[in-house]
């Protein structure tokens, strides 16, 4: 029979696979560098083969090392479920969880949900990852992430999804724009004004693109932000109008007076969050119970789905 490499050999490799360096891989695993270099001669040494084309300054896989490591990731992927799934069956919704969210959301959800899930759920300790939902669909992928906190639409891909809660998407202006005297604003109304949106790679940017049907942004489009709170500053110094998740209300308006709200008309678009992870996560109905925690939790905040009277009550300040 076979000697099989172990899961610390197959973390090594995929480590250093990762940093392309020895250094950083070992640091990554919390471990020396001669302890990692010694599991991976030993791997190698167990496979027959060569991992790594080594050289003074870099360290870079040969083409079967690649495909080993990619191998490895998804047994390293299928051990942690193994030991997840013994772990649940005894206490559903505990130990460690890799959870990842967009920034559009993060900031406005985080700190009330981690409260309440720290209080409903003492033995859940979550990780966070925020990034543009590009990357963490690659990191969940990929076995980086348990589950994602995103939102639509957008193509998840082959992912397993639970819709938390409908997030509108609503005019940012100065408050001496012409528009402040419409109860709600039209997308003719918007085709006219110098519209301040975030970044490529944001999902928000798309969505509002969509909340306004334009289809050709760069003719009034004249500055992209890296954050929602940087356009809410650029409206306020009167730059331009901008389109914010409703979510975001309550933090970004909280610093400046010169910014109000209006509804978009008619049909008053939103943006659905909605928790991911991959179809084959034996985690499945912990991660159905997360959702249902999620939406209680922004329900009892109300940091969703705002009612047109509450926006125009925060804008009256």
């Amino acid at each position: 029979m076979a000697i099989l490499p172990s899961l610390q050999q197959l973390r090594f490799l995929c480590a250093v696979a990762e940093q392309c360096h020895f250094g950083r891989a070992a640091e990554s695993c919390a471990v020396t560098q001669s302890t990692l270099s010694g599991g991976i001669k030993e791997l190698e040494a167990r496979l027959g083969i060569a991992l790594f084309e080594r050289c003074h300054r870099r360290v870079m896989l040969t083409p079967l090392g690649k495909e080993i490591a990619t191998r490895a990731q998804r047994l390293l992927v299928d051990a942690e479920e193994l030991v997840g799934l013994a772990r649940n069956a005894q206490e559903p919704l505990s130990g460690p969880l890799r959870f990842g969210v967009i920034p559009t959301v993060g900031p406005y959800v985080l700190p009330s949900l981690l409260s309440h899930l720290g209080t409903a759920l003492p033995n859940l300790k979550l990780y966070v990852r925020e990034a543009p939902t590009a990357v963490l669909l690659d990191k969940l992928a990929g076995g980086e992430l348990d589950i994602l906190l995103v939102a639509i639409p957008y193509d998840l891909g082959d992912v397993e999804r639970m819709e938390i809660v409908q997030d509108p998407i609503v005019v940012a202006m100065p408050r001496n724009h012409p528009l402040c005297h419409h109860k709600a604003v039209s997308r003719d109304d918007l085709a006219h004004e110098q519209l301040l949106l975030i970044e490529d790679g944001h999902c928000l940017r798309s969505h509002s693109l969509q909340a306004c049907r334009i289809a050709d942004p760069v003719r009034n489009e004249v500055f992209q932000a890296t954050s929602l709170r940087m356009l809410v500053q650029m409206v306020a110094a009167e730059l331009g109008v901008t389109l914010m998740p409703q979510i975001a209300v309550d933090s970004e308006l909280a610093s400046t007076r010169n910014v109000v709200l209006r509804p978009l008309s008619p049909d008053k678009p939103f943006r659905t969050l909605v928790l991911a992870w991959r179809p084959t996560s034996s985690r499945s109905v912990e991660f159905r119970m997360l959702g249902n925690l999620i939406r209680k939790c922004l329900n009892v905040t109300k940091r969703a789905f705002a009612s047109d009277r509450d926006t125009e009550a925060l804008t009256a300040r």
